[in-house]
């Protein structure tokens, strides 16, 4: 089992939602936090919320699509706790929604500056600070259910989560003999801010003919569903729950497992057609030399 107690964790997007469930259930486990956020009134009340609890808590403001503010989060880190162990890349937006041809590129800029290279960053830089203590660690990239197959109208969050997904199993294998574990959390609907995600949207991202819109019926359908999700606490206690069984992917709505089975069978299915045509009978039977 991975040893919690007396270890630090810096978790962006941390002063609400999933960010602040997972540092809650950390620092029950004894834990240093680190709360990063962009929301600097969010970040106060968490902060506070979390020393009360009795919890070791820094708290330090973050864009996540900023690597030199992840630097300074890093500095203030190891000055408070001296190391830092697990990094949770959470913070992330829902992006913006529609047609495939309403999409704005700065709406596409948004999503996976903060939902992709957001990870980038925080696993770029925390990682040789993990690496240098040698005594072990843990990246945590929080993806979606949308990371594990396509969400209509919903293109940039889509992408965004499905690449964290597969940058979570490469770096899975490229840490596995650095005794630093690595874990994706796909959860479905959880009750968070996910869907008023527009609150904390940068100036940089947005067009010259940025307004927010009327909820679409497709908007109005996805909130509600996250505001009948599950309850924010019950993820970072399933986190805790699966950092210590190993778990590479994380979920959190075991009902969804149909939904995936199915894309697996129609993955597995092309497979077995592509076996059949004569264009490839030369490697159907092909050794594979992986890396």
């Amino acid at each position: 089992m991975f040893k919690f107690e007396g270890r630090t964790a810096v978790i962006s997007g941390g002063a609400e939602g999933i960010g602040l469930s997972i540092a809650k259930a950390l620092g029950e486990q004894k834990m240093n936090i680190v709360l990063a956020d962009i929301d600097e009134k969010n970040l106060l009340k968490s902060t506070t919320e979390l020393e009360s609890l009795g919890i070791p808590v820094l708290g330090a403001l973050l864009d996540v699509a900023d690597e030199m503010q992840w630097k300074s989060v890093a500095d203030k880190a190891i000055e408070k706790f001296g190391k830092v162990h697990i990094v949770v890349n959470n913070a992330g937006v829902g992006g913006d929604s529609g047609p495939i041809e309403n999409q704005e590129t700065e709406g596409w800029q948004w999503a996976l500056g903060v939902n992709l290279m957001g990870v980038v960053y925080g696993a770029k830089v925390m990682t040789p600070l993990i690496k240098d203590h040698g005594e072990g660690g843990w990246i945590l990239n929080v993806s979606s259910m949308a990371g594990m197959g396509g969400v209509p109208y919903s293109g940039a969050y889509t992408a965004s989560k499905a690449a964290v997904v597969a940058l979570s199993e490469s770096w899975a294998a490229e840490l596995q003999d650095k005794s630093i574990g690595v874990s994706v959390l796909c959860p479905a609907f959880v009750q968070t801010r996910i869907y008023d995600s527009e609150r904390n949207r940068p100036d940089k991202y947005k067009s010259e003919n940025y307004q927010i819109e009327n909820e679409s019926s497709f908007s109005k359908q996805t909130k509600q569903m996250v505001k009948d999700g599950i309850d924010v606490s019950i993820v970072g206690k399933r986190v805790v729950e699966a950092i210590n069984h190993g778990e590479l992917y994380i979920f959190t709505h075991p009902n969804y497992r149909q939904v995936n089975q199915q894309r697996f069978n129609g993955i597995d299915e092309a497979f077995a057609r592509s076996a059949e045509s004569p264009l490839l009978k030369d490697i159907v039977d092909q050794k594979i030399d992986m890396l």
